[in-house]
């Protein structure tokens, strides 16, 4: 590891509050990443009649272990967990819901409040919350994190474009990002959301069209302030390509101020589309959604736990990532020297 880099990790982990932060996401996020082995409705691993089946990993009808349908095995059905358990036996999952799992045996009416089998409760349709929690997480984190990508790529590109050339490329684009900034972006993602049937890459090439401004002008600067250093001038007497500057010897002074950003930019990202589910021009129905979540607390005020537990998943997931950037900030400060609190 390069001294520079010994020096950035050093002032990383003395922002306790970042550092740590980055740790209880890191946990928090990989475990979502494998939900299905800890909040599901079939078995991890089940053994019939000598054989090994993996229904966690691989779809079976009911035919192949035995029973009569062609179609999947439903496994809350008593009459298949009888015809496991008399031949075999299974390995089941801490939580024996999923996110889209009814409670057909549900007592009372819904949604429920907590208790020892549905430790946060049920919403409107009887499914487990807390396993709703999980699966949101973790498709909420997925989809911020492709977004960002997708954005900071683009913003990146135009950004470098119009610093490095400067000129009329510069003050046509920072025209169009004007203009561009300028649109009423609520209401046009809703016009958008609403003319096709949503699904995920629609709606990310839509929200990826008004989210990559925000590094334009980051990387604008850096590029305008960069380009008539003294190693960029030396490069461009050699006859080396405006592409290979911009890329080896321009592009990482900017990747700086970028990588600051980032953390920020998904937390934008993750609050867009749970804004967009809240109002119904999101995800699909069918999707573990914390926007969807929260409309059904606002339709069940009489069951505190829905919003209060929404309210806190996202409260401590938008607040990690924000210590996050706040660490990776003072990280790649070059003016700043290793801190201890």
């Amino acid at each position: 590891m390069t001294p520079l880099a010994q020096r950035r990790l050093a002032n990383f982990k003395a922002n306790r509050r970042g550092y740590y932060s980055a740790w209880i996401f890191a946990v928090l996020f990989t475990g979502s990443l494998f939900a299905e082995f800890f909040a599901n409705d079939t078995p991890i691993i089940f053994q019939k009649d000598g054989e090994i089946y993996l229904p966690v990993l691989f779809t079976y009808t009911e035919r192949e272990i035995g029973g009569y349908f062609e179609t999947e095995a439903e496994y809350t059905d008593p009459h298949v967990m009888r015809m496991i358990e008399e031949n075999g036996w299974a390995v089941w999952p801490l939580h024996r819901f999923s996110f889209d799992t009814i409670d057909w045996d549900l007592k009372g009416p819904y949604p429920s409040p907590p208790s020892a089998e549905h430790p946060l409760g049920t919403d409107g349709s009887a499914t487990d919350v807390m396993s709703k929690l999980i699966y949101g997480f973790r498709l909420s984190v997925l989809f911020g994190v492709t977004l960002t990508i997708i954005s900071a790529s683009i913003g990146v590109l135009v950004g470098a474009m119009q610093g490095y050339f400067g000129g009329l490329v510069d003050l046509i684009g920072q025209r169009i990002v004007e203009i561009w900034a300028g649109l009423p972006i609520l209401f046009i993602l809703i016009i958008l959301a609403s003319l096709v049937e949503p699904n995920v890459y629609w709606l990310l090439g839509i929200l990826a069209l008004f989210s990559w401004m925000a590094l334009v002008g980051v990387v604008r600067a850096e590029f305008l302030r960069a380009r008539n250093f003294e190693f960029v001038r030396a490069a461009r007497s050699m006859g080396v390509g405006d592409l290979t500057i911009m890329r080896r010897h321009v592009l990482p002074n900017a990747m700086v101020a970028t990588l600051t950003y980032l953390p920020f930019l998904l937390n934008g990202a993750i609050t867009s589309l749970t804004a967009l589910d809240f109002l119904g021009f999101g995800l699909p129905i069918e999707s573990p959604s914390l926007g969807r979540l929260l409309s059904a607390a606002k339709a069940n005020l009489q069951a505190p736990w829905l919003g209060l537990s929404v309210f806190v998943t996202l409260a401590v997931m938008l607040s990690l990532l924000i210590f996050i950037g706040e660490a990776v900030r003072d990280a790649l400060d070059p003016r700043r020297l290793v801190l201890t609190d």
